[in-house]
């Protein structure tokens, strides 16, 4: 089968929109789809009619046609079985099907032919797979985007912090009368050697005038008390991302908070990374679930090659922990120290390298993180009054955007939600009813959703849970000192941790 060219068309021959599968030009097929009208006979229940040189086969779609040009050696079962699917995948993206609504969605259609033909042969999918397929549901573009979002929160986080200390201690210096220079090296040498950065000089008062004059200082300084450019433009930067800052000075509308770049990561950042895949029954019982986890090493700075981690491991549950080869086994399981083998030899610079690895997998259900009950019953109508329940079993986790994912039956309606702890939203071209909380965590540790809609018990399975927790992993392994290799100094390093949702699936 070589299909040429698939076209919606109004029934004078007018192209709505057409796909074209071969080369073939503009008024080619614009010709080809003119001609169409004045070769169909009236009266005659055919689907198809031929010319010397195609075969037309079409389907009416109310004050339209659906039309697939095609060779005339060209298999017409195989045309017919094409021209159906083609049907249905109109009103998948078109709520009416009528000129204006299909012009609107001329791009999403056009995808979806695509996807059904491939250089004029038709490819062996279903209208699920086509839904799928022009949908293109990336699960590591939804755990890159919930990683940067929670990195973005702990920024701000930390600049709003910073930004008090920064109004608390000019209120300190106005009221004793100092002034404070500031450090050549700027704020982007890190946030936490600010105050040894900007030290502070005690004016002495002049007997004469009883006034205090500053020092002098050859080098630049920032002066808490004046006016700044940078001052403006970083407090305005804090009001567009929504955030409140009260000036120091009540007569002043500016505030007079110092700009500070802060650094997400120090030279030497540490990722503790857990991935969860959960497969549990209906009924009760957990079917199977898997954690693996991984503990990322990231040196930036040469000079902090030669280290030494000291790992806490408070896991319980009976996680399979693993040291990378290069690693000292013997020590690490003596003292919980992460070094290699050759104390003199330094870690990869500039690249995550794993260092420990564990892996848990159970069927045992009290180590589930979070359990979901969904309890369909059938009513009096017809349909089905449904009662689904969550319950944080590990209340130490603190679950962020957790969205509950319930398959609904189609074509009968948004379903009747009484009752409900969070928000909800009904996605009626997928046919999912999803329940969103912001937070799950020992305060907010159950919810109950209930609706009534049409249907039987089991068009409300599988159901689909994802979340992510950055405070604290799963098995709690952190790292709790840094340090080199040689002389044992302390070494300043950040963390970071993530607990994210490969598969969490209730069959």
């Amino acid at each position: 089968m070589v299909l040429l060219a698939a076209a919606v068309c109004t029934k004078n021959g007018r192209a709505i929109i057409s796909r074209q599968f071969v080369e073939m030009t503009r008024s080619r097929i614009e010709g080809l789809l003119a001609a169409f009208p004045k070769l169909m006979n009236t009266g005659k229940q055919h689907t198809f009619v031929e010319t010397e040189s195609v075969r037309y086969v079409y389907q009416p779609l109310e004050k339209m046609y659906m039309v697939l040009i095609t060779t005339k050696n060209s298999n017409i079962l195989e045309d017919l079985e094409t021209l159906r699917l083609f049907s249905r995948v109109i009103p998948e993206y078109c709520r009416v099907i009528d000129e204006t609504d299909i012009q609107d969605h001329a791009f999403e259609l056009i995808f979806a032919f695509d996807e059904v033909v491939a250089l004029g042969y038709r490819e062996s999918v279903n209208l699920a797979q086509i839904r799928t397929f022009t949908e293109m549901d990336s699960h590591e573009e939804k755990v890159f985007k919930a990683v940067r979002k929670s990195q973005e929160d702990e920024t701000k986080a930390t600049m709003r912090r910073k930004a008090k200390e920064l109004q608390q201690m000019r209120r300190d210096a106005m009221r004793g009368n100092v002034r404070m220079g500031g450090s050549s090296r700027g704020f982007g040498a890190g946030m936490d050697g600010m105050k040894s950065d900007l030290p502070t000089q005690t004016l002495a008062p002049e007997p004469a005038k009883k006034k205090s004059i500053p020092t002098r200082s050859h080098g630049k300084a920032m002066k808490l008390g004046a006016k700044s450019k940078d001052v403006d433009s970083f407090v305005d930067k804090l009001i567009s991302e929504g955030e409140q800052v009260r000036s120091g000075n009540m007569k002043s509308k500016k505030s007079d908070v110092a700009k500070t770049s802060v650094p997400l990561t120090e030279s030497v950042h540490i990722r503790v990374e857990e991935k969860l895949s959960v497969t549990a029954g209906r009924d009760g019982g957990l079917q199977n679930m898997l954690l693996g986890g991984m503990c990322l090493l990231r040196i930036s700075d040469g000079q902090f090659g030669c280290i030494r981690m000291k790992v806490e491991n408070n896991d319980n549950r009976g996680c399979q922990v693993q040291t990378h080869p290069n690693v000292d086994k013997k020590i690490f399981q003596a003292k919980g120290i992460v070094g290699l083998k050759s104390p003199d030899k330094p870690f990869p610079l500039k690249q995550d390298v794993g260092v420990l690895k564990w892996r848990l997998q159970t069927t045992d259900e009290s180590l589930l993180p979070l359990t979901i009950n969904c309890w369909p019953n059938e009513n009096a109508d017809g349909g089905c009054d449904v009662n689904i329940e969550y319950e944080l079993q590990l209340e130490e986790l603190e679950l962020i955007d957790v969205t509950i994912s319930i398959p609904v039956p189609s074509g009968v309606g948004a379903p009747n939600v009484a009752d409900v702890d969070g928000d909800f939203k009904h996605d009626s071209r997928k046919n999912i009813l999803e329940w969103s909380l912001p937070v799950i965590d020992a305060n907010n540790s159950s919810g109950v959703m209930e609706f009534s809609i049409a249907g039987s018990p089991d068009d409300f399975f599988p159901i689909n849970v994802s979340f992510h927790a950055t405070k604290r992993s799963y098995t709690d392994l952190q790292v709790v000192d840094v340090e080199m290799a040689g002389d044992g100094s302390p070494v300043k390093y950040s963390t970071e941790t993530a607990l994210l949702v490969e598969k969490y699936e209730i069959v």
